[in-house]
């Protein structure tokens, strides 16, 4: 049946000799994969420029109950970007984003929560101005909440000697007793970023330093709750031009 939805491309890659093969995380279906005829034909009106990580699309597909391959019949943007692809710390981080995506999100179901944030959360970083170097962290910590391992945080205000436990995803005054966890003073920024808005960047002010360690906290911690997470192939590029 011909359906339409609204989507957000995650990944793709080359089939046949003028095709391509599209994971999108889709409005109505959850994470669908699309097959596009012709896509790297030059009169095509399905445009490979659509295919960029995080493009925005409308997709009118031929949707089978079963799940599988899905035939496209046209995709165009939704949303066209303003600065992702002409900014290259942007793209860099939108590149990172999509591979964060691409091995954390598995369901082929609608899931309207979380669409709608990863919808808005990506038009934010097309249009904000300045102060965007660190979006890429704000992305981690509010995605961890649809996933089912946002941190209880703590109601006080005293976050100095904080520990994080990766394990249990918490912060505690104890230092736990096992090695996966964050001490302070790297903890307390920790906390930090999870208590901040997208809209509020300019309150973290992390140096190089701060934000490499950060990530590297970020992603162990995703690597004990999700499954097959490793070896991220966008992190040497995102590091590189965002030091």
């Amino acid at each position: 049946m011909l359906q339409t939805t609204k989507g957000i491309v995650i990944h793709h890659f080359k089939y046949a000799e003028k095709s391509v093969i599209a994971k999108v995380y889709t409005q109505k279906y959850g994470l669908q994969s699309y097959l596009l005829n012709g896509v790297r034909n030059q009169k095509s009106k399905n445009k490979a420029a659509y295919l960029q990580p995080l493009s925005l699309v409308e997709i009118n597909a031929y949707h089978k109950e079963q799940k599988g391959l899905q035939k496209v019949k046209s995709i165009q943007l939704d949303i066209p970007f303003n600065s992702i692809p002409f900014n290259i710390n942007k793209s860099s981080i939108a590149f990172f984003v999509a591979e964060i995506l691409y091995k954390s999100i598995k369901e082929e179901e609608s899931n309207t929560k979380l669409f709608d944030f990863l919808y808005s959360a990506i038009q934010v970083l097309d249009l904000k101005e300045s102060n965007y170097n660190d979006f890429h962290l704000l992305f981690l910590a509010h995605f961890a909440k649809h996933l089912g391992f946002y941190p209880q945080m703590a109601g006080t205000t005293e976050i100095s000697s904080f520990h994080f436990d990766l394990q249990e995803g918490c912060f505690t005054n104890l230092q736990p007793h096992h090695n996966a966890f964050i001490a302070p003073p790297l903890s307390t920024l920790f906390y930090r970023v999870f208590g901040t808005n997208f809209d509020a960047t300019e309150n973290l002010t992390l140096n190089t330093k701060q934000r490499k360690l950060l990530l590297n906290a970020f992603l162990d911690y995703y690597s004990l709750h999700l499954s097959n997470f490793g070896n991220l192939k966008t992190l040497d590029i995102l590091e590189e031009v965002l030091n």
